[in-house]
């Protein structure tokens, strides 16, 4: 594979070959990816008169409040974003959180080259009524070989809300079972359901944390409470929320402080459950993220999740571990749940983003009885499993979760050094792999940060009130996490 000279440039670049102002390198991302040496920014802000003139289009047709630049996917490579403006981002935010394997690498790119994967791309079923006749084995060979130990059942969606949205079904299908056995369903249960009242429509609750986020859709958007913007007007559930651990760092300085964190908000687990069964909305569930991740990055010890377990398993409520946004491997793990050596298998696993597609692990438990109880009509899509099948076999090939914890390590240690040396700025670097955050004096410094680092070629994205979260792809390396720091540290040098 040759690389890229200057008189190879795509077309929007020749202004940089004929003015000379630098020489863009290509350099080979392990054995089949070019990208570039190094960010390349030419706008004097981001985004640039390109972006911006994409923007106002959009925006006689759509809301355009969150977009921060237009992204041009067709020279995106690796680690490295493209915008419309010529810049050449590092990506550490990677869509949040949603691109393994970054950017067009060549592995995924031939998988359409075959006219049996292009038929199943286009040809898109309703998987829950005429699933395609290879669909049992690529569930079984593809998403049951990453099933997380104990779970031996899966239901596929569409995203992470309705991931989310759907167990909280499946749980509560599951609490009715317990409680009525095997007796049919009453006639007053089928004819109170279609009016929204009990006992059809039973009185139960989901537990949640605060500064989680499960989604957007109504009922993930109860067990969601990192930001008040995604819920202001929006009617919710009455539903419990605990308080999540709010741990003093560094973490080994801090031990006995932050244990008797965890067991303040087990406490409190505990507390709503008995406060919920006497107010006659038992709690049949338990929704918490491994690392709360739109919420700040906020973490909890390997303890607190082995009791809270423990906490499930006394009141006969469900514990489901929320992966949408950690699982995957940036936490150095396939699932981050494996940091915490639980007793047993959670009892729901939901999964989105970089496994491509939606949906939930499970056991025989939580398989509703009944046909189309947990049912839509994609159920998830048969083109993103083509995708995750070779992105498992890159991963595994190219051992990237050894490759995340060598960079995670070096990105990690860097920000540390980066805190000592910007004790006024920075604080309390924490997470797993290349999951990582590091906390900002105040929101106005956490948001000056990251758009100073963006203007300096390395896009992040914030998390919380004050938190700069970094969230790069699988195949991001050491010396990427270098760049990362040398920038980082230009920038806070700045202030």
């Amino acid at each position: 594979m040759r690389f890229f000279g200057l008189n190879m440039l795509p077309k929007a670049h020749t202004h940089i070959r004929k003015c000379n102002i630098f020489q863009l390198n290509f350099v080979k991302q392990y054995s089949t990816t070019l990208e570039p040496k190094e960010p390349v920014v030419l706008s004097k802000t981001i985004p640039g008169p390109k972006s911006t003139d994409l923007k106002t289009q959009l925006g006689a047709v759509q809301s355009t409040g969150t977009v921060q630049f237009f992204a041009d996917y067709e020279k995106s490579t690796g680690n490295y974003i493209f915008d419309v403006d010529g810049n050449i981002l590092l990506d550490v935010y990677t869509q949040i959180s949603s691109v393994p394997l970054g950017y067009n690498h060549p592995r995924l790119l031939n998988l359409f080259k075959d006219d049996k994967n292009i038929k199943t791309l286009i040809n898109r079923p309703a998987l829950g009524v005429f699933p395609g006749k290879e669909w049992p084995e690529k569930l079984q060979s593809i998403l049951m070989n990453i099933a997380p130990k104990g779970l031996n059942k899966i239901t596929t969606m569409m995203c992470g809300s309705c991931s989310n949205e759907n167990a909280f079904k499946s749980i509560f299908i599951w609490y009715q079972n317990k409680l009525r056995g095997s007796t049919a369903f009453t006639a007053e249960e089928m004819n109170s359901c279609m009016i929204n009242m009990p006992p059809g429509a039973p009185n139960l609750s989901i537990l949640s944390f605060k500064g989680a986020f499960h989604g957007r859709t109504l009922g993930a958007l109860s067990t969601t409470h990192s930001k008040y913007i995604h819920k202001i007007d929006v009617p919710s559930f009455d539903w419990p929320i605990a308080s999540f651990p709010q741990y003093k760092y560094p973490l080994e300085e801090n031990i006995a402080e932050n244990k008797k964190e965890d067991e303040r908000c087990l406490g409190e687990v505990q507390s709503l459950i008995d406060l919920y069964n006497t107010k006659g909305k038992p709690v049949a569930g338990v929704i918490v993220e491994p690392i709360q991740s739109e919420g700040g990055d906020n973490e909890a010890s390997p303890e607190f999740f082995r009791a809270l377990q423990k906490i499930c398993k006394k009141n006969g409520a469900a514990l489901l571990i929320d992966e949408v946004q950690t699982g995957g491997g940036s936490t150095g793990k396939f699932w981050c749940h494996e940091h915490f050596n639980l007793e047993f298998p959670p009892d729901v696993v939901t999964f989105s983003k970089k496994l491509q597609l939606g949906g939930y692990f499970h056991s025989d438990d939580f398989v509703p009885k009944e046909p189309y109880r947990i049912f839509n009509t994609w159920m998830g899509d048969p083109g993103k499993i083509i995708l995750l099948e070779e992105i498992l076999k890159v991963i595994n090939e190219e051992k990237l979760l050894e490759n995340v914890n060598l960079a995670g390590k070096v990105l990690k240690d860097g920000l540390i050094n980066l805190e000592k040396e910007f004790p006024h700025l920075l604080n309390s670097t924490r997470g797993r792999g290349t999951f990582l955050a590091v906390n900002c004096c105040n929101t106005k410094v956490r948001d000056l940060l990251v758009n100073t680092l963006k203007l300096h070629g390395v896009q992040t994205g914030g998390c919380g009130e004050i938190s700069i979260r970094f969230r790069p792809a699988l195949i991001f390396r050491e010396h990427h996490a270098n760049i990362v720091l040398d920038r980082f540290r230009t920038v806070l040098k700045t202030l």
